[in-house]
């Protein structure tokens, strides 16, 4: 008896195939190329924390070296620098977190008259160069004669602080599970109850990476803190003045050791999430 063969493929041409390849892989080349053009000033800023500097403006490599690292205040006017702007961060986010997730959820949860006009203002917050800001925030201090200084650096980063916190905290509670809170509603639970005992506890890491985002903005804002610090030098209005007579080493050792500890809070804040989101689906599972 005959027996059909069938015709064997044809080789595959090396273009096709590279073709191919690239079309399958081209997300990922992108997402790698974004990464490390992302993390290259990064990677910059850690490499000169650690070179051998000649000079003021030392910006080639000759060599590694722990010096700098060894003794990080060595400049003048460095830590006293570094701690005002450390106090100022945390105090702006200790009132810009709750603040704005106050607004966050009433603006979830709630129907209210200027609801839209309240999240348009917040967007505006956002968009509005800092330019613009900082002199519109400027020329509003001049006309209330208020003195400039900290107190007018904690109302000018809280201000645009709460805009983020607001956000962040939004896209969370928009995926959070409301039934829960109907549920405990039927239970007997009411108001502040529902929101401490069910609401906060899930929205938590939400809340935790809004306030370190809110530190991060308020540690390293230059433009507006420059219009309206009067004589108060923060740590970024300190390397800005430094960096017209010279760039030590030391900077570029703050800077990573910034890098360093808020990258570590970030990361905790993410497996906090994901444990809690893992801890809400198991008992689903369990039931089932």
């Amino acid at each position: 008896m005959a027996t059909l063969s069938r015709p064997l493929p044809a080789a595959v041409s090396l273009p096709t195939r590279l073709v191919d390849f690239l079309g399958r892989h081209v997300i990922t080349f992108v997402a790698l190329l974004s990464l490390v053009y992302l993390l290259a000033p990064i990677g910059m800023m850690i490499a000169l924390s650690l070179n051998q500097t000649n000079g003021k403006f030392d910006f080639t490599w000759h060599g590694f070296s722990t010096a700098a690292w060894a003794n990080p205040f060595a400049v003048d006017g460095l830590l006293p620098a570094l701690k005002l702007s450390a106090v100022l961060a945390g105090t702006v986010t200790v009132i810009a977190t709750p603040i704005g997730t106050a607004m966050a959820y009433a603006l979830v949860r709630y129907k209210f008259r200027g609801q839209t006009l309240l999240d348009l203002v917040l967007l505006l917050t956002i968009s509005t160069p800092e330019v613009i800001l900082g002199s519109a925030m400027l020329d509003m201090f001049l006309n209330l004669r208020a003195p400039m200084g900290p107190f007018t650096l904690i109302l000018a980063h809280v201000m645009f602080d709460i805009a983020f916190v607001v956000i962040m905290v939004k896209s969370r509670l928009r995926g959070f599970d409301i039934t829960l809170e109907h549920a405990a509603m039927d239970l007997g639970a009411r108001g502040w109850r529902v929101f401490y005992k069910i609401t906060l506890p899930l929205i938590l890491p939400s809340i935790v990476t809004a306030g370190i985002l809110a530190f991060m903005l308020s540690l390293d804002d230059f433009i507006v803190s420059m219009f309206v610090s009067g004589q108060t030098v923060t740590f970024p209005l300190f390397v800005w003045g430094e960096a017209r007579v010279a760039m030590p080493p030391q900077i570029y050792v703050i800077g990573t050791s910034i890098f360093l500890i808020l990258a570590a809070l970030m990361t905790g804040s993410l497996l906090l999430d994901r444990s809690r989101g893992r801890a809400q689906v198991s008992p689903v599972k369990a039931e089932s």
